[in-house]
């Protein structure tokens, strides 16, 4: 006990102190998580209102897919975004690979099929008769659309939440795209498994600490957000 009592003192001196490392991998994660979900809900939301609202052979299939590639693992993820991005492969000139743009590639990737589930099921339970109404009210298909989002719209918030959880955890992604490199693409998970394993089991908790408080500040801001 006393090894832990000593190591959360240290852990909360560096937090208090406003210790480099420690700022620099919690700025690296919010970075590129953010941009992550914001990439994933433009592409993801709309396409899971559309798979909602429309009948077409296969949609059954599609569904069936979406919802297994949410239980995607992220090193399977960074193993093909990998391929994509390194110097023999398809997008190898751009040299994103080793970049913040790579770890926000591959968390949009990750991203994307929560967004898409949560946004369709969200439109799938809403009230049947929200189209239909609207409608008859002279509205056009882009407006109709509009309305039902805005009725379903703490499910896509919670699928806004969902998407920044998965993502702002995950070590996988971020520890083969981004290379872990110290003031670059050092994130929070990635800190805490080089330092926990350095030794450094102070400094892994301060960070740990951190991400806690993170997640917890935005949970609270999105609830505030919903109930506003």
């Amino acid at each position: 006990m006393e090894f832990l009592f000593e190591s959360l003192r240290t852990a909360l001196t560096l937090i208090l102190a406003l210790d480099f490392d420690v700022v620099d991998a919690v700025g690296t994660s919010l970075k590129v998580s953010i941009w992550s979900v914001i990439l994933a809900a433009t592409v993801g939301i709309p396409f899971g209102v559309a798979v909602a609202v429309n009948e077409f052979r296969g949609k059954r299939i599609l569904i069936t897919l979406i919802n297994t590639l949410m239980a995607l693992p992220t090193v399977v993820v960074g193993l093909v975004v990998y391929g994509f991005l390194s110097r023999q492969g398809p997008l190898g000139e751009l040299s994103l690979l080793f970049s913040p743009a790579a770890m926000i590639i591959g968390q949009t990737v990750l991203a994307l099929p929560i967004v898409v589930h949560y946004s369709l099921g969200a439109v799938r339970g809403a009230d049947a008769r929200i189209l239909p109404t609207a409608r008859t009210l002279g509205a056009g298909p882009l407006r109709c659309l509009i309305r039902l989002v805005l009725d379903v719209r703490f499910g896509i918030v919670a699928a806004v939440i969902a998407a920044f959880g998965r993502v702002v955890a995950e070590v996988g992604v971020a520890m083969m795209l981004g290379g872990n490199i110290r003031g670059y693409t050092r994130s929070m998970t990635t800190a805490i498994a080089l330092e926990t394993s350095k030794g450094e089991f102070a400094f892994g908790l301060a960070l740990g600490i951190f991400l806690m408080a993170v997640a917890l500040f935005i949970n609270i801001l999105f609830n505030v957000m919903q109930e506003r």
